[in-house]
């Protein structure tokens, strides 16, 4: 039997990524997620969203805020591939998303992704907005959000 998209509930999505992503934290909201499994076995998520950086919310633009899976092959390709299809059919003109410049990008890139930007990445402290990037829980301290340089990929749909 091979994989499988189902849809995901942003709760469902957002535990599996607590549970199993490698440098972020579950995401504050979403536009769909999507779920893939390998039978009865979920083996990864994606979770679409209003694109986070305020240039890039066009209206005709979402982002793949997240995607994590427990390492089954070809699980990654297939839930962007998944996020890329119901993106167009909702009427999106483009899909980005950011991947860590330590990742080669070769899930992004089977999904016919196209290198956008590099160095895209930093903190989101500014001086004119300070922000923190640790939070504390009972677990000790967590980095909220990935620091460093990132890719931004981009598909176009129109």
């Amino acid at each position: 039997m091979g994989l499988e998209i189902r849809p995901c509930k942003l709760r469902d999505a957002n535990n599996y990524v607590a549970q199993h992503h490698r440098h972020n934290q579950p995401t504050n909201g979403h536009k769909f997620s999507v779920a893939c499994y390998d039978g009865e076995r979920l083996c990864g998520v994606a979770i679409a969203g209003q694109p986070v950086a305020r240039l890039m919310d066009d209206g005709y633009t979402i982002e793949i805020r997240r995607v994590c899976t427990d390492g089954t092959r070809n699980a990654c390709s297939i839930l962007y591939a998944a996020c890329v299809r119901a993106a167009k059919a909702l009427g999106y003109h483009k899909v980005i998303t950011y991947t860590l410049q330590t990742e080669p990008g070769t899930s992004v890139k089977a999904a016919g992704f196209q290198l956008a930007c590099e160095n895209c990445g930093g903190g989101w402290d500014r001086p004119s907005r300070p922000r923190e990037n640790e939070q504390i829980t009972m677990f000790g301290i967590v980095k909220k959000y990935s620091e460093g340089p990132k890719n931004r990929w981009e598909k176009l749909l129109k």
